[in-house]
């Protein structure tokens, strides 16, 4: 890509371009229509919001690429927010930019200032194909810079300018995504505990090992299990060589139906590990599927198919749609959508096309191929169960998932918490799942504790070897999972605010009608703001005072401590005159106040 100018606009495109500004509140935009002699026509409405601000623009030929651009002082700029939980460190305006589509990220961005309050907040409004995305701060004048631009004659922007929380506006820009594509009601097994084998297990696993853990999860609080790869392989490497015929391992699984059956037994649901776009060096998908593929993966061994190909489609729905149709399985882990999006890599040679491609870019196939496979499972299942992946989680994939996961980060309880609270404001309907939480065997109950309340905000998985567990163990998951059980509608539908994205979110409040939650990871008060019947405090840091500020005294409280294996430290009936309140509570305890 040619490089970015140092004023920080746009590239300079090589076709003819056409310009005009726009006056949009406090901001002007310049619209460039690329590829046609007129100008485009813009349309600037306001929502019911204040500050919110509706942009459309539109070119009088269909092939034509629309461009908004816009500047704003960054004063008071303390970070940039992105939907895919990179550094929240301000970037400059000659970075790389993104790119937005289905099968790869979202379509949306927010400076934040002081108090976490968004002074620009953007979303454009297309769910499948790419936008490029521009942003960064401009050295020479001070300014930060925008630009967004795609193909076709329409292109939809949402400027937030009101000024208030950045969740917020985030969250609202998410809810208009939901008026421009379809919405699916999302079962509430979605919103339930999963016991998963990746990190248990790994691929060294037969049906036997994932049975014994299933018998020991279910007790536990578990309610599904996804039985990620190595199902389909008898190999025990890292290598995604079998990859696409998607047939049980002949001796590690050798009654899958019957397995299957023993499983749901217990009382949970059944989820198989599927990577869809690949057909691997030693199956016979890539020789059937040979002359449709975009590209070969040496290092993973594979070749990456061309969603635009019926013939591919047909043969990636017919063997997924197995899991459910012969198997019995409840649901699928569809991994690596993203992977369609790769970019070559500089001075590589660009990815092929199937000669039978029957629509223009690889995102409207990835829509195809999920939508295909969607009608196929909810024939057979109408409430099958599928889990998608950060970082491919726009509007555009929401008909087609009932849950969305955050990307691999083991042991680390920060990058899964902060990644889950990104997920919440733009996950729509889905449920937002941790990535599996795991640890060494010899991990205290305490920091077992605090790596639940990591993902407080968001539905627990879990992968250890529950046999390896002692009892105390056992029992801080227990407790924590029970927590979540408790206070669902709470911790997982309530309204999210995380607080300092600069510092990785250190507080993460939510709140449905009178009950309100926090997660305090780092030495901080709490402010519990507006009228509450219900306080909750997961304290995850080693700091044991914790300090909430009322802006009302809330008069006598039922107050009750509990450290990280449920056990009471302390309950009273407390009169709270005044507006703050400071109570001990262990690292990985649980304070709960009532009114």
């Amino acid at each position: 890509m040619t490089a970015l100018s140092w004023d920080g606009s746009a590239p300079p495109s090589g076709r003819t371009e056409t310009s005009r500004t726009v006056d949009a509140g406090p901001l002007a935009l310049r619209v460039t229509a690329v590829g046609s002699g007129t100008a485009p026509a813009v349309t600037v409405t306001e929502a019911a919001v204040p500050g919110v601000l509706l942009v459309e623009a539109t070119a009088d030929t269909p092939d034509a690429r629309l461009r908004i651009e816009w500047q704003l002082p960054c004063t008071g700029a303390t970070g940039y927010w992105t939907p895919n939980t990179n550094a929240r460190w301000l970037p400059p305006s000659w970075a790389q930019p993104r790119v937005a589509s289905l099968p790869k990220g979202a379509p949306v961005g927010s400076l934040v200032g002081p108090g976490d309050a968004a002074l620009c907040t953007f979303a454009v409004g297309e769910p499948v194909r790419p936008v490029t995305i521009g942003e960064g701060a401009v050295e020479e004048t001070g300014r930060y810079s925008w630009w967004v631009e795609q193909d076709g004659p329409r292109l939809a922007l949402r400027l937030d300018l009101s000024g208030r929380h950045f969740a917020d506006t985030v969250r609202e820009s998410a809810a208009w995504w939901a008026t421009l594509a379809p919405v699916r009601p999302v079962p509430d097994a979605a919103f339930e505990p999963v016991f998963c084998t990746w990190y248990a297990l790994h691929l060294a696993m037969t049906s036997a090992d994932v049975e014994r853990l299933a018998e020991l999860a279910a007790p536990l609080g578990f309610r599904s299990l996804i039985v990620d790869d190595g199902w389909q392989t008898d190999e025990r490497t890292r290598s995604y060589a079998t990859t696409g015929d998607w047939q049980p391992a002949p001796h590690d699984f050798p009654d899958f139906a019957g397995h299957v059956r023993r499983i749901r037994a217990l009382g949970l649901n059944y989820l198989l590990w599927h990577a869809i776009p690949f057909a691997g060096d030693r199956s016979a998908a890539a020789e059937r599927l040979a002359g449709h593929t975009l590209a070969h993966l040496p290092l993973l061994e594979t070749s990456l198919l061309d969603p635009r190909s019926p013939t591919v489609r047909a043969h990636q729905v017919e063997r997924l749609a197995a899991a459910v149709e012969q198997h019995g399985v409840d649901g699928l882990k569809v991994d690596f959508v993203d992977t369609f999006a790769r970019r070559p890599a500089p001075g590589a040679a660009p990815d092929t096309a199937s000669p039978e491609a029957d629509c223009a870019t690889v995102a409207e196939g990835v829509q195809k191929l999920l939508a295909e496979l969607d009608a196929r499972l909810r024939a057979t299942r109408p409430d099958v169960l599928v889990e998608h992946r950060q970082d491919y989680m726009g509007p555009g994939l929401w008909p087609y998932a009932t849950m969305v996961r955050a990307t691999d980060c083991p042991h680390n309880a920060v990058e899964n918490r902060v990644r889950t609270a990104d997920l919440r404001l733009t996950a729509g309907p889905l449920a937002v799942h941790a990535d599996p939480l795991t640890w060494h065997p010899g991990e205290s109950p305490e920091q077992i504790a605090v790596l639940l309340q990591s993902v407080l905000f968001a539905t627990a998985q879990v992968s250890v070897d529950l046999t390896a567990q002692n009892a105390e163990q056992l029992t801080a998951l227990a407790f924590w999972l029970s927590v979540t059980k408790e206070h669902r509608e709470l911790l997982q539908r309530g309204e999210l605010r995380p607080h300092r994205p600069e510092l990785a979110y250190p507080v993460i409040e939510a709140r449905r009608g009178a009950r309100l939650a926090f997660g305090r990871y780092a030495p901080l008060p709490l402010r519990a703001r507006g009228a509450w019947e219900l306080l909750l405090v997961a304290n995850a840091d080693q700091d044991t005072l914790v300090r909430i500020e009322f802006d009302r005294a809330p008069g006598t409280v039922d107050l009750l401590v509990q450290d990280c294996l449920g056990g009471t430290v302390a309950r009273a009936q407390t009169p709270v005159g005044g507006t703050e309140l400071s109570v001990r509570v262990p690292t990985g305890g649980l304070l709960t106040l009532r009114r």
